[in-house]
């Protein structure tokens, strides 16, 4: 028997335990990360339980008449536990859907987790979707480095590395956020986009006292003075790049490259994947030229990250998968 039940505080050890056993969840939902900006959302997470044990989460906030999964994370979708078998995921998103519409909620919208971010296959959701007509209205290229299979840097990026060590620039971790967000991150946010990061400086602090191991920073120095900087989210398999970002009059120093060097071949060689995330604008509609070449040069290739909306009286059109 399927029980879809709405998140509850009290429900906090019990969903934090399955995050960290599930087959394709990150640290990201995690409700120490997810409740920072708990004032901005309106929570509409899901536990799905299969006799009693819960075998599914869906981490979601709502707005109106439609949930999204989820609008204050990269990324959300249907989390499973690895032992989780096909029909019994056909069931439990079945259920989730039925759900929602009992809850006069007509609209269900998916950021789909990003397949490297996987312990194990789980396009369960891929199938679900496509048999449930969902829409794909959106499609991000996120671009990440294969380091099982690493491409050659581009003549730029040789050139600059060796700058950097021509130039004595160091490469540093260091557990503060403060002078990578002031003196660099949002000085060049708000000169050329008009914008702050996502995470305040007081947000990301925060998320680092949670998270230590998982959100780290890591600056470039030459003669003791900041010239660049990388703050990485960690998860098992892959490393991103969360915000990037150097001084426009000491680009030339090659202080991200240094970064990278350190960061791909070095620190995260063991990973999977090294992730420099989307060069979309517009809602996935166009490309940053720019800033996906220069992404490239490091040897990253492109993978997708979809957005779908699925209307939940579509639940009926589960009925008939399996034979």
């Amino acid at each position: 028997m399927i029980t879809v039940k709405t998140y509850h505080y009290n429900k906090t050890q019990e969903w934090n335990n399955f995050v960290a056993n599930s087959k394709n969840a990150t640290f990201l939902f995690q409700r120490d990360f997810m409740e920072y900006h708990q004032d901005r959302f309106d929570d509409y997470s899901l536990m799905i339980y299969k006799n009693n044990k819960l075998v599914s989460i869906f981490p979601a906030n709502r707005i109106e008449g439609t949930v999204i999964s989820h609008q204050g994370l990269s990324y959300g979708g249907l989390l499973l536990l690895q032992d989780v078998k096909f029909e019994t995921t056909v069931t439990i998103f079945q259920a989730l859907l039925q759900y929602l519409l009992n809850n006069a909620i007509p609209i269900l919208k998916i950021k789909v987790l990003p397949k490297i971010y996987n312990s194990l296959p789980s396009d369960e959701i891929d199938y679900l979707l496509f048999k449930s007509k969902a829409h794909l209205y959106r499609r991000d290229v996120s671009m990440v480095v294969d380091n099982g299979n690493k491409l050659k840097l581009s003549s730029n990026r040789s050139r600059n590395l060796k700058k950097a060590k021509n130039n004595n620039v160091v490469v540093k971790e260091v557990l503060e956020f403060d002078d990578f967000f002031n003196q660099i991150l949002i000085p060049n946010l708000e000169k050329r986009h008009n914008s702050l990061p996502t995470h305040s400086l007081k947000e990301i602090s925060e998320l680092k006292l949670n998270f230590p191991n998982k959100i780290r920073q890591f600056n470039a120095y030459q003669n003791n003075e900041i010239i660049a900087g990388v703050t990485i989210f960690e998860s098992s398999k892959v490393a991103h790049a969360q915000y990037i970002s150097t001084i426009t009059s000491k680009n030339e120093l090659g202080g991200l490259d240094a970064i990278f060097d350190f960061l791909i071949n070095k620190l995260y060689s063991n990973k999977h994947y090294f992730s420099f995330g989307i060069s979309n604008e517009n809602q996935g509609q166009q490309v940053n030229r720019g800033l996906l070449n220069w992404k490239e040069s490091f040897g990253a290739n492109a993978i997708t990250h979809d957005f779908y909306t699925i209307n939940t009286e579509n639940y009926r059109l589960l009925d008939d998968v399996m034979l």
